[in-house]
């Protein structure tokens, strides 16, 4: 084990939208806004300076999620640490389903390589490097699901899956199809990615399976190559028809943009909603559904996922 690490490190990461109607835990898309992360190492206590979303709500001790999952990784990379000052502007709303612990956990490991790869170039120590592979499998082992913490790694477009017989987590980046963008709808209000799973059935018709199965499979040819079927490859009878109760709010704008032909899934576990688009013509209809005091933005898909980042944050 090398001895305790020292110095600083900055990182960028995006938000995502995962499951994109029938990919369940699988497929995710990297969205166009971004928290900035930066950590101090220190010789005296943790301390914290947060601002933008969620800035009062979260942990400003050893449960932060970005401080859990530095600590982690950098126990799995044989890197101590002592004190920490942890800086970092959120721009990813909180329990919105668009990926803020998978931001905050991406942070956390890619933190983590960033200070343990800068301590073997300047002081010779001997911690353990790690590859985007062991990111992600580090990433999903604190996340639980290997969805957005891929497509945050990676960015664009991800499927993801855990392996049967190693469990590791893996994740195969797709050739997203350029014209494709996104227009999300954040509610004023909440979910709990916890409670949204609890209401899931143990099990399902073999029909409904099957239909999933179908759809996601058409999911990444539209995504790759073939828009004009995103329409028909968002349907989803997996998920989203038995949480529609905890969000009627979102699931009423789902029905009625898929109505007038938009592509629109819930995001994640909720309640946010995504359409995703493949025109200027399509934006502008999916807009024409904004609802009063959501906030609404067109994003493009982030074509790089987490990366270092070269200064401070700031707004």
């Amino acid at each position: 084990m090398s001895g305790q690490l020292s110095g600083s490190a900055s990182v960028r990461v995006p938000a995502t939208s995962a499951n994109l109607g029938p990919g369940f835990d699988s497929l995710a898309l990297a969205l166009d806004l971004y928290d900035d992360v930066s950590v101090e190492l220190t010789e005296g206590a943790l301390q914290f300076d947060i601002s933008g979303a969620g800035a009062g709500e979260v942990a400003r001790d050893e449960s932060h999620l970005v401080v859990r999952a530095l600590r982690q990784a950098l126990q799995e990379l044989g890197g101590r640490t002592g004190g920490m000052t942890l800086r970092s502007t959120n721009r990813i709303p909180h329990g919105r389903g668009l990926g803020s612990s998978a931001a905050a956990i991406c942070a956390g490991v890619l933190l983590a390589r960033e200070l343990v790869d800068g301590d073997r170039a300047s002081n010779g120590q001997v911690g353990r490097s790690v590859d985007d592979g062991g990111l992600l499998a580090l990433a999903s082992s604190i996340e639980g699901h290997p969805d957005n913490v891929a497509a945050c790694l990676f960015g664009g477009a991800t499927l993801a899956w855990t392996d049967l017989a190693t469990h590791r987590a893996q994740a195969l980046p797709l050739t997203l199809d350029r014209r494709i963008g996104a227009v999300v709808f954040v509610p004023p209000f909440s979910a709990s990615t916890h409670e949204a799973r609890k209401l899931l059935p143990a099990s399902v018709p073999h029909a409904d399976a099957a239909a999933n199965a179908a759809r996601s499979a058409l999911l990444v040819a539209a995504l790759t190559d073939r828009p004009d079927l995103l329409l028909t490859a968002t349907e989803d009878r997996l998920h989203q028809p038995y949480r529609a109760s905890a969000m009627p709010q979102s699931a009423d704008l789902v029905r009625a943009l898929r109505a007038a032909g938009c592509a629109a899934v819930i995001s994640g576990a909720g309640p946010t909603v995504l359409a995703l688009t493949a025109s200027a013509a399509d934006t502008a209809l999916a807009l024409s559904f904004a609802p009063p005091r959501w906030r609404c933005m067109p994003l493009a898909i982030a074509s790089a996922g987490g990366v270092r980042s070269a200064s401070t944050p700031a707004d």
